[in-house]
């Protein structure tokens, strides 16, 4: 599969993006279409369509990087008062360029971005299932 998205240009310099922070593995630059002011947007230079094909110390490097940027915002003229981390992983997640990207969002008071979700109440014998569920898919795939 073509690993090619607009991102690819953006680390290659030939698209125009207003650079927040870049090292060897990771660039941060202002996200075009900013949820609030000072949205970012902080992405592996090395394509990976998800995270499943994401190099976890790279993700991990991405989480650090976010966590500078979210300071930075905070003591930036962007001024916020706190800090959303996002990211998509999937079309039914809302994933729309598909390089893995993390979006740091800049949050204050009545600023018209929010989660709208309904958090359900399952019974612990369900939340249990689940549990070992996802704990044995743990298990397989540390053993890969």
């Amino acid at each position: 599969m073509n690993p090619y998205t607009i991102f690819s240009d953006i680390v290659a310099g030939l698209a125009p993006t207003s650079r927040v922070y870049e090292d060897e593995d990771v660039l941060a630059f202002m996200d075009i279409r900013p949820v609030t002011p000072g949205h970012v947007l902080v992405i592996p230079k090395t394509p990976a369509r998800s995270l499943a094909e994401l190099d976890p110390a790279l993700g991990g490097k991405l989480f650090q990087v976010g966590q500078r940027v979210a300071s930075a915002l905070r003591e930036s003229e962007v001024g916020c008062d706190g800090v959303n981390f996002f990211l998509a992983d999937g079309v039914t997640a809302g994933q729309e360029v598909f390089h893995v990207h993390l979006h740091v969002i800049p949050r204050t008071p009545g600023d018209g971005f929010g989660l709208r979700a309904r958090p359900t109440s399952p019974a612990r014998a369900d939340l249990d299932y689940l549990a070992g569920s996802i704990s044995g898919a743990l298990g397989r795939i540390a053993n890969r």
